[in-house]
């Protein structure tokens, strides 16, 4: 882990990492969408489903790699003018938004495996992909898959919350506040002079 003060802005690979995954959550929340809420055609909706797992495995895969660069990166301190609960709550945000971009494709991955049809995932049409051991192999499927799909569903629905709230909070700091916040991760967007200096992230 890096020792120091913290940087002003986040490093490329978390910039490049944060945006992937945004990307892949944004899709995987549309098509999701789709697929419950959506009369599709039979043949598309499976092709929808094999995209959606495919994706849900790459954000899983971007998601473990992101959080061992913010493990062994610090992130750019908060602003001073931030008092201690909004830093509380602004570290809080983070951490659950860690949590769901683990648990939610997990469940997604445990709904595949334990599901009645048990229909093999091939990652993007072309690399298998196993299904999770102790749930490949369950007799009552019929009961564990749809308790497991409702599981998954909470989740996404508190994953879209989360999003909401994060965007919000960044705009709200850029167009409001009109503090470095929203240029720690956006490469090009200039910071502002003259601001406070920050104070420790934590």
């Amino acid at each position: 882990m890096n020792e120091g003060n913290p940087p002003s802005r986040y490093t490329l690979v978390a910039i490049v990492l944060h945006w992937a995954l945004a990307a892949g959550i944004v899709a995987l929340i549309v098509m999701g969408m789709a697929m419950t809420k959506l009369d599709l055609p039979i043949l598309f909706k499976f092709k929808v489903y094999q995209l959606h797992k495919s994706i849900g495995i790459t954000v899983l895969l971007l998601a473990v790699l992101r959080l061992g660069w913010r493990i062994w990166h610090p992130a750019p301190a908060l602003p001073a003018t931030m008092s201690r609960n909004e830093r509380l709550l602004a570290h809080a945000g983070h951490w659950v938004l860690y949590l769901l971009q683990f648990a939610v494709p997990l469940l997604g991955w445990a709904v595949v495996s334990a599901a009645v049809l048990n229909i093999p995932t091939l990652l993007y049409g072309v690399v298998p992909w196993p299904h999770l051991p102790l749930l490949s192999t369950i007799a009552n499927r019929a009961q564990v898959e749809p308790a497991l799909a409702t599981t998954h569903a909470l989740m996404a629905y508190g994953l879209v919350l989360i999003v909401v709230g994060h965007v919000a909070a960044a705009l709200r700091h850029h167009l409001v506040l009109k503090d470095d916040v929203l240029a720690r991760m956006i490469p090009g967007l200039r910071q502002r002079p003259g601001k406070d200096e920050p104070a420790a992230s934590g």
